[in-house]
């Protein structure tokens, strides 16, 4: 039987991509923020998981707005990085775990998830950065992943509720799956950040905090938050959060937490990153 061990919460910010890309990662205003990912990058290897199960929301890259599904399934063998518009990142091709996909795109169908499946696609920073920041920069990654990308850029996106729901049948689907495989979930996005208009490079640690201290203590009270409070509370993208729901309702209802880290800026966002165990 597959089982889900941990999850992971990320912000996926394109800055961080060009970073380590261009070799900064060392520079003073990098530095902080990579160093809160060495705890995390060891205890993922210690962990050593078969599948990664990544939530993330593409930018226009693999799904143009003229076709943007809710939650949309990518079964394939393999998905390249995406030009997003000044080449490809030089990272790894990252290789699917079609069996498994296949299985979770049957199980959240019948489970009354209209899930979208994906046979071919790229895949953007949304994706690709969180790999970067809990494996560092391999020749290839260590693990197979199953992308999850989620419409959190043209309205309405789905609330923090199904986003939880939909984590819960992820769990239950995983649990079904008949191979023994050891699984990760990656909810990625947010924290707080506005890239546009008068609001642009809102910040509000508070919200943020509270929303992190919350995920480990009171996932249900993060499920009624309704998209209004996180555009004014968090900013037009701050909504990406809600990703990060579907990875707490894979979990366990009880979790440690191992590692948190927080970080403003990371270019005009606050950067959040959690790991959440099952117990």
């Amino acid at each position: 039987m597959a089982k889900i061990l941990a999850g992971v919460g990320t912000s996926h910010v394109p800055a961080i991509g060009a970073a380590l890309d261009s070799g900064k990662a060392d520079e003073p205003y990098w530095q902080p923020v990579f160093a809160g990912y060495k705890k995390s990058k060891q205890w993922l290897k210690e962990l050593n998981p078969d599948v990664v199960i990544l939530v993330y929301n593409d930018h226009a890259n693999a799904f143009g707005l003229d076709v943007v599904p809710t939650f949309a399934l990518g079964i394939a063998d393999e998905y390249a990085p995406a030009d997003e518009g000044w080449g490809p990142r030089p990272v790894p091709v990252v290789k699917g775990h079609f069996e498994l996909a296949r299985h979770l795109g049957t199980s959240l169908i019948f489970a009354h998830f209209d899930m979208a499946i994906i046979n071919e696609m790229v895949v953007d920073h949304g994706l690709t950065v969180p790999l970067s920041l809990m494996c560092g920069q391999p020749q290839e990654w260590p693990f197979k992943v199953v992308p999850l990308c989620v419409n959190v850029v043209q309205y309405p996106p789905p609330t923090g509720a199904r986003c939880f729901e939909l984590g819960r049948a992820i769990r239950k689907a995983v649990e079904a799956y008949h191979e023994d495989l050891k699984v990760v979930v990656f909810g990625t996005g947010g924290m707080s950040h506005q890239l546009h208009g008068e609001r642009a490079g809102i910040i509000n640690r508070e919200w943020d905090n509270r929303f992190l201290d919350d995920l480990t203590a009171d996932p249900l009270r993060l499920t009624k938050i309704p998209h209004t409070e996180y555009i004014r509370e968090t900013g037009a993208e701050g909504v990406e959060t809600v990703m990060w729901l579907i990875m707490r309702g894979a979990l366990d209802d009880q979790v440690k937490e191992v590692h948190r880290h927080y970080h403003v800026p990371a270019s005009n966002t606050a950067l959040g990153h959690i790991i959440l165990e099952n117990v």
